[in-house]
């Protein structure tokens, strides 16, 4: 079989992408900066790794023989970028877990680039986007005549390191929406509303995330926001961003506000994520007045990160992706969520 690298693999979440790769009966090579840090996850799993900054060089040798990259290495702001050129220039498949808008909408504007070498390049293949946008995709499907859809996500679980680290390195980056197909920047907490992800009402904020970007592509639809359910005082606190953004933007901040993630937990542990769920909602409506709900259910986000980033590897590696920029629903389909373990979903009549 050819070969599958992880770079980033030994990450919080890119240590479950290697898990469940192993646990799937992948043996993929796993990549990243740090010889001690790789020797340690892949001598006792008696896998190769690879060291490798993101040198256009180091990259060119770290996927010699490889077909699909999964790169698990962020913030993908600063890291997609070399990736996805290099898996271009080696003919790979690239597929990473961001959930950043502005490396989907990079990644797109290498479609052309990607179909020319045979490969693909398919952003968010982990919690952000693969639930949302195939929720997305099944909306379209039961009210083609759509022009407007809501998201939004709801969860018990915590956040890793890495998680922490790009929600901090974009906290003054204020909100976004599509307006008119146009991604269209908001203030922070720009819209609220109620949502009843199926557990009764809860309050919710809108945040720029990468359906906002990725949902376009997978629908066409041209006017889309996304909302994320939290308490009254983490709404009232993103709604005061508005208002610190150059003390946000400071370097200072960021450095302590980083320390202070470096000195917590790496991410949950295996017993809560066992305990988390993740709740999706989502909403069409079309010009005449019709609408449509739909409802999901998955675990934990980090471990439907590693389900779904391995799952969609191995179609990689079966040569079962269309070649260029793909998102999930386009290149698998609005079910293909359903075929994770512990996924539901729900109707609205």
């Amino acid at each position: 079989m050819a070969d599958l690298l992880i770079y980033g693999a030994y990450g919080y979440t890119g240590e479950l992408v290697v898990e469940e790769a192993v646990a799937q009966g992948l043996q993929p090579i796993l990549a990243g900066r740090r010889d001690d840090a790789l020797r340690a996850l892949a001598e006792p799993r008696g896998l190769r790794w690879r060291v490798a900054d993101l040198s256009a060089e180091a990259l060119d040798a770290a996927l010699a023989g490889v077909a699909v990259v999964l790169h698990c290495a962020g913030p993908f702001s600063r890291t997609a970028k070399p990736m996805i050129e290099a898996c271009i220039r080696n003919n790979a498949i690239y597929l990473d877990i961001t959930g950043e808008i502005a490396v989907f909408e990079l990644a797109a504007r290498y479609d052309a680039k990607a179909k020319a070498a045979g490969v693909t390049v398919m952003p968010g293949v982990g919690f952000d986007v693969v639930p949302s946008d195939c929720l997305a995709a099944h909306l379209k499907s039961r009210l083609p005549s759509a022009t407007h859809l809501s998201l939004g996500f709801q969860s018990n679980g915590r956040t890793s390191h890495g998680t922490a680290s790009t929600m901090v390195e974009n906290l003054d980056a204020g909100g976004a929406v599509r307006r008119g197909g146009k991604i269209t920047p908001v203030p922070s907490a720009y819209l609220s509303r109620t949502i009843d992800f199926g557990r009764g009402p809860a309050g919710a904020v809108t945040i720029p995330w990468g359906d906002v970007s990725t949902a376009f592509y997978s629908t066409g639809i041209g006017d889309i926001e996304v909302f994320i359910a939290l308490p009254m005082s983490a709404r009232l606190g993103l709604w005061a961003t508005r208002f610190l953004r150059p003390i946000l933007a400071s370097g200072f901040v960021k450095k302590q506000l980083q320390t202070r993630i470096d000195t917590a937990p790496r991410g949950p542990t295996p017993a809560q994520r066992e305990r988390s769920r993740s709740f999706l909602w989502g909403e069409v409506t079309d010009t005449a007045g019709q609408k449509r709900v739909s409802r999901l259910q998955t675990p934990d986000g980090y471990t439907l990160t590693a389900m779904a980033g391995v799952a969609i590897a191995q179609a990689a590696l079966a040569g079962k992706l269309p070649h260029g920029f793909q998102t999930p629903a386009m290149a698998l389909g609005a079910d293909f969520v359903l075929s994770l373990p512990g996924v539901t979903r729900a109707d609205e009549p």
